[in-house]
């Protein structure tokens, strides 16, 4: 069982940043694969951006490919979402997830929310233009 807690979340204007974190615990070594999914009102919840334990980068999504950066302090057991230029249609909430098969590490595309076994409570971000 893994715990996950988001916090960062908030309401910007459009061009302002936000860094959300996610604080894991529980059986983190065995799930080396964290991401970052958001879902605006009304629409599927979507991958942003995933990052295995030891990889020196993430992957994106196109949609914010250069504007958000992912980072983990595997010490500390926390992802981190470095999100700049935001724009209103990045509005949602922002869910942490791990938990892929046992032992695997982050695919080479972006994980399907399904594919997740643990997700945090989320955190809203808003953006206003």
């Amino acid at each position: 069982q893994v715990q996950l807690q988001e916090s960062g979340g908030g309401s910007v204007q459009a061009g302002g940043s936000l860094r959300l974190s996610c604080v894991a615990t529980g059986n983190t070594n065995r799930n080396p694969c964290m991401a970052w999914f958001r879902q605006a009102l009304g629409k599927e919840r979507e991958p942003v951006a995933h990052m295995s334990r030891g990889a020196g980068s993430g992957l994106y999504a196109d949609s914010v490919q250069g504007r958000f950066t992912i980072s983990r302090d595997n010490y500390k057991n926390t992802l981190y979402l470095q999100m700049n230029s935001l724009k209103p249609e990045d509005t949602g909430m922002y869910y942490c997830a791990t938990g892929l098969s046992i032992g695997e590490y982050c695919f080479t595309r972006l994980a399907k929310a399904y594919e997740y076994r643990y997700w945090g409570q989320g955190t809203q971000v808003t953006v206003s233009s």
